[in-house]
């Protein structure tokens, strides 16, 4: 209580000091809105975005500029990151100018930007041998709480694919007192824009030589996502603007609509997908004796993943347009484009169609835009048609199983390049019964309660995932150092194990274990109380709210069976059984039973979990669902010796 009581007196003496500190500024209004003070705005945010600015000019199809104005009040060390400027460019685009100034907390100037503050920076990802991106970085941390940056810049552009995608609201923990977006285009050339989450809709301007469209908003305060909640882009606006036509580097085309973009990718591809000869004679020789067309995709997939490995060259044009399938074919290497369009060569080499396919991938991306097409991917894949569904395959990958997307690709839409042009569908979406965790444990207890078991588990689908990758990244040492770190059980050792892997359309690891146990049960007088569920006991509740606000939310479905059997000591006699138990709710269901076979108790226990969007009201149902399951997963059975 005393505590409560001091933190209540920091926080009065906080917003009585922010509110001093806004009059000080007199450059900053006080008032973000009719109703949201600094006070307001300050409360639960590391930064406050006074006042920020955008103003994106296209001068052509293939030319643009943007001017950026930005001033940023920092109120604690969380929101240092905020007083750091970053600004990428390339081959396609350049800086043309940085300017920033920083100001401690009575408005006196701290420092002005020189030019040897402006790192130049190599922006290479960790998966690219070399690209053209770069990025300039400006810092203007300060140590003394708070602080405001102001930062400006401009650069021009080449690449007039992509136009501004506006989110005001960048981070969970930055409030905005007002920020604006302006596109400026040349007369009667139109702009395709998607709003979302405005409180007001754009306001157009026109004069003799450009239309203007412009948004604004004010006065946001901190977003506080739920647990299960929707993802951070769909709660805060944003404005996605896009061209009708454009140019990169004197490829034109057209974006309004997914078959004219999906044309102009075409355009990149042609003539590209020619293979050496004697290249096309081995493939053919390859695949003669395949029975079917799945096993020729097979068969071709699997020596390219060994002839092949991922390299990422991205430079100009060839950000988006891939290398010659000779190229790669020669060399041995190439990005998702260049692998997709060598594999896609080397299927037609032997009679088999298929279609390039950009998509967003990575693991818990949002899904893209359907009502809005755009330049919204960053990978792709390969699509091959078959007569009763389709085969993906990813093509940057030595190890994965032909077919199988996964949590990386799958469950979303993909667009597929076909040659009348692009064509949304979606990928392979994986329900409970794909994504299983069967196990079967038998343990054979003494009268100590320690005990040694054998744990056969078979995962599939989105539950093999994490093996997949010990089994082809780690060196047994590193394996065994993951399970230890993996493994839910009361004191054990690892005696052995193995991991084996089926590369199925939905793959499957089995792995054996044998566990050396300490505490498998407890003793207390002449009672022994054994543990049911010693591998797969459900540990998390989300917390929980007085009002839910947010759709529940949830994004993998998966199924869970254990089957254990525990021999126990010679002696002892059932006690207590506990009783069968079963719970369903809107999110999944679950069964629990045990039953004595003998000098044997078997226990199983079943919980499948699907995936959806559900309405606030029955979040309380999901925290009960899994406190029922918590409660469950703790039950012992009662074994009593016998006194001669």
């Amino acid at each position: 209580m005393v505590i409560n009581c001091i933190l209540m007196q920091k926080n009065r003496t906080l917003v009585k000091w922010l509110c001093c500190f806004a009059l000080l500024l007199p450059s900053l209004k006080t008032f973000a809105n009719g109703d949201k003070t600094f006070a307001e705005l300050a409360k639960e945010s590391n930064a406050i975005v006074r006042n920020e600015e955008t103003v994106f000019t296209v001068h052509a199809v293939n030319s643009g500029t943007t001017r950026f104005k930005t001033t940023i009040t920092v109120l604690n060390e969380n929101g240092d990151r905020y007083a750091t400027l970053y600004v990428p460019y390339d081959k396609l685009s350049k800086v043309t100018s940085i300017e920033g100034t920083s100001y401690d907390r009575f408005g006196k100037k701290i420092k002005k930007l020189k030019n040897s503050d402006i790192k130049d920076v190599s922006a290479i990802s960790n998966i690219s041998v070399y690209e053209d991106n770069r990025a300039k970085i400006a810092s203007l941390e300060y140590s003394v709480y708070p602080y405001t940056v102001e930062f400006e810049y401009e650069m021009t552009q080449k690449n007039m694919m992509f136009y501004p995608r506006w989110y005001p609201q960048g981070a969970e923990d930055v409030s905005v007192e007002k920020a604006s977006l302006e596109v400026q285009m040349p007369a009667g050339m139109p702009l395709r824009y998607r709003e979302s989450n405005l409180s007001q809709s754009v306001a157009k301007s026109s004069s003799a030589t450009q239309d203007i469209y412009r948004w604004e908003i004010k006065g946001l305060t901190p977003i506080r996502r739920e647990p299960y909640g929707p993802d951070f882009a769909e709660l805060v606006p944003q404005v996605l603007t896009a061209p009708a036509t454009f140019e990169v580097e004197g490829y034109q085309g057209s974006m309004e609509s997914w078959k004219d973009f999906g044309l102009w990718i075409n355009k990149l591809n042609e003539g590209r997908g020619t293979l050496p000869d004697e290249t096309v004679a081995k493939l053919k020789q390859l695949t003669a004796n395949a029975k079917t067309t799945e096993e020729k995709v097979r068969l071709v997939y699997t020596y390219m993943q060994g002839k092949t490995r991922y390299v990422s060259i991205q430079l100009g044009i060839g950000g988006f347009q891939p290398f010659e399938a000779s190229f790669v074919d020669s060399k041995g290497y190439g990005d998702c484009k260049a692998l997709s369009n060598y594999t896609q060569a080397m299927l037609s080499a032997v009679g088999v169609k298929s279609h390039y396919a950009l998509i967003k991938a990575g693991e818990g991306e949002a899904g893209i835009k359907v009502d809005f097409p755009s330049s919204q991917f960053n990978h792709v894949i390969l699509c091959v048609p078959m007569p009763q569904d389709t085969m993906w395959l990813e093509c940057t990958s030595q190890t994965e199983a032909a077919g199988y997307n996964g949590s990386f690709t799958g469950d979303r839409h993909a667009l597929l390049i076909t040659p009348e042009g692009g064509k949304l569908v979606k990928t392979t979406a994986y329900g409970p019964e794909e994504n299983l965790q069967v196990r079967n444990v038998r343990i054979k207890l003494d009268e100590t309660g320690s005990g040694l078991a054998k744990v056969n588990t078979h995962y599939t689908g989105l539950q093999q995932e994490s093996r997949d990758g010990i089994i082809h990244r780690l060196k047994p040492e590193e394996q065994r150092k993951w399970l230890y770190e993996r493994i839910q059980a009361p004191a054990f050792e690892i005696e052995k194990y193995t991991l084996a892997q089926k590369k199925d359309r939905v793959p499957s690891v089995t792995e054996d274990l044998e566990l050396s146990l300490r505490g498998c049960a407890t003793l207390s007088g002449k009672r022994m109380f054994v543990n049911l569920n010693l591998l797969s006991k459900w540990t998390s509740v989300p917390g929980q709210k007085e009002k839910r606000t947010m759709e529940v939310v949830r994004t993998m479905a998966f199924k869970d069976v254990d089957t254990v059997e525990i021999e126990i000591p010679a002696g002892y006699t059932l006690e207590y059984l506990p009783k069968p138990m079963r719970f369903n709710s809107p999110f999944g269901n679950y069964t629990a039973n045990v039953k004595m076979d003998g000098q044997r108790v078997i226990y199983t226990r079943e919980m499948q979990m699907g995936k959806g969007r559900y309405a606030p009201e029955t979040y309380s149902q999901l925290v009960d669902f899994y406190n029922n399951i918590i409660k469950a997963d703790q039950e012992k059975v009662v074994l009593v010796k016998n006194i001669q």
